[in-house]
């Protein structure tokens, strides 16, 4: 048996070593495809739940989930090292130069999650491109997109529609080639060695947190001037909409915002009232210049 779970850890950090040649970071997982090493932290807790640090990794020590992960073929070797039990490897989202964007159908749920993402496609006018396709020991599948550098997805279950989970920033997916207690994860035919395809448009905002509701003046008696007055009331809901970002979510509620103004008609009237608002939140002019533009791409205008 020990023979067998050594021959398993050698197998996992080959394909760990190999997935980091593509530049995804990588941590060593266990069978039940959980991070195989434990917090140096775990016995640091105060009398309410919850540790009392919030360490990712800063103390220098393994054992930080997916903030361990890395492309270093020394560190990852390290990592293994220490977790001689490891079986499989788990391949961190949102990070560079991919970016990349698990969506997770799961053949669990009574409902047929593949059908639902082709409902939605229909429904939101997308297509989802050739890109990699992981099988899990369940039948469900993975598939590999990647998204924008100054884009923070977030992870979801089931948000979008039932048996359909999000692994985004802070998220993990099981990497090709990892065994576990249900079976091996192996790459689709045909799909292995493709690169991550952009995740479309459309698809993309769908992931990202939709805005709080709004409340525009209602347009005057009438109606003279409605089409103007609309456009100008949505433009203000949209600066509004970021103005109203705490840190952490400036970029993307930005993006999002720049990319409802593309659709509607109004990218280019906005894109300065757009800026003022993210540079008042905090955001750098080349960071807001950036984010509208990679909005103007995504939804097929020059920036």
């Amino acid at each position: 048996m020990a023979t067998t779970d050594r021959q398993a850890t050698t197998l996992a950090l080959a394909h760990a070593l190999s997935a980091a040649e593509r530049g995804l970071a990588v941590i060593p997982l266990s069978r039940t495809k959980l991070p195989a090493l434990r917090s140096p932290h775990r016995a640091e807790t105060d009398p309410g739940p919850g540790p009392t640090t919030r360490c990712r990794g800063e103390c220098g020590r393994f054992g930080h989930g997916v903030h361990d992960a890395s492309t270093d073929p020394t560190r990852i070797r390290e990592l293994f090292a220490a977790a001689p039990r490891a079986t499989g490897y788990g391949i961190a989202c949102g990070l560079p130069p991919h970016h990349l964007i698990g969506v997770d159908l799961d053949m669990k749920t009574t409902d047929d999650s593949s059908t639902a993402l082709r409902e939605l496609a229909l429904r939101h006018l997308f297509t989802i491109p050739a890109t990699v396709v992981v099988l899990t020991p369940s039948g469900g599948r993975h598939l590999w997109l990647s998204g924008p550098p100054d884009i923070v997805v977030p992870n979801s279950a089931s948000r979008l529609a039932p048996g359909i989970d999000i692994r985004g920033a802070g998220g993990y997916l099981v990497g090709p080639g990892s065994r576990t207690d249900h079976g091996t994860y192996t790459a689709a035919p045909g799909t292995a060695h493709l690169a991550p395809a952009a995740c479309p448009p459309a698809l993309l905002r769908l992931l990202l947190p939709p805005p709080r509701a709004h409340h525009p003046t209602p347009p005057p008696a009438g109606g003279h001037g409605q089409g103007h007055g609309h456009g100008q009331r949505q433009g203000h809901g949209l600066v509004q909409f970021v103005l109203a970002a705490h840190e952490g979510q400036r970029n993307t509620r930005l993006f999002w915002a720049a990319c409802r103004a593309y659709e509607e008609g109004i990218g280019p009237a906005l894109v300065g009232p757009l800026m003022e608002a993210a540079l008042n939140t905090g955001l750098s002019e080349r960071e807001a210049r950036a984010t509208i533009a990679s909005a103007a791409r995504m939804t097929g205008h020059h920036p």
